[in-house]
């Protein structure tokens, strides 16, 4: 059981900044700053309502997940749970089906939403772009559980990876909104 107590104590969460580098604070910024943008789009665009406030809802919690860091609270508390039940060996089963899991229901609600939309697809093409970019993002952070954290690092021109894909989807997002706020209402 020492191993136990070795392991628990290099594992601990406490809230606050979870990335507190200026690029991190400025990301959890564009969280914000979107969501409230899509929060504005779903007051102003009756029609579209749920998908602006659907929209505002996710980039709000990403934000906070940002902030908190609060995978890593998941995960501490998944290993405590599998050191503790007796399977912490066997845990690459059982992270597998988490992120398999995790695809089909992002896969599901991607698919939900896209049906929702119906002939709206166009008018929703670049959130639905930010949309995927943070969905990819989100899926490769999960299988970063078996050792991906190096494709995020991977850089293009100087930008990692995990750059362009959060901040990029957040943008995609951000763009669509702005221009919807500022667009003149057409008579019906």
């Amino acid at each position: 059981m020492s191993n136990y107590a070795i392991i628990i104590s290099g594992n601990s969460w406490k809230p606050g900044i979870g990335d507190p580098t200026l690029l991190g604070l400025l990301t959890v910024f564009a969280y914000f700053s979107t969501a409230f943008c899509c929060f504005k789009c779903g007051q102003k665009n009756k029609k579209d309502t749920w998908i602006w406030w659907g929209l505002g809802l996710i980039l709000f919690l990403l934000g906070i997940n940002k902030q908190l860091d609060l995978q890593s609270w998941f995960t501490m508390v998944g290993k405590r749970i599998a050191i503790e039940q007796g399977w912490y060996e066997q845990r690459r089963l059982v992270q597998k089906d988490f992120i398999v899991g995790l695809i089909a229901i992002a896969g599901a609600s991607f698919m939900f939403l896209i049906q929702g939309m119906g002939t709206k697809i166009k008018q929703f093409m670049l959130p639905l772009i930010g949309l995927t970019f943070l969905l990819i993002f989100i899926i490769i952070r999960a299988t970063s559980f078996h050792h991906v954290d190096q494709l995020l690092n991977w850089e293009l021109a100087g930008f990692r990876l995990n750059w362009l894909l959060e901040l990029g989807g957040i943008s995609c997002i951000t763009i669509a909104a702005i221009k919807e706020i500022f667009q003149t209402p057409t008579s019906a």
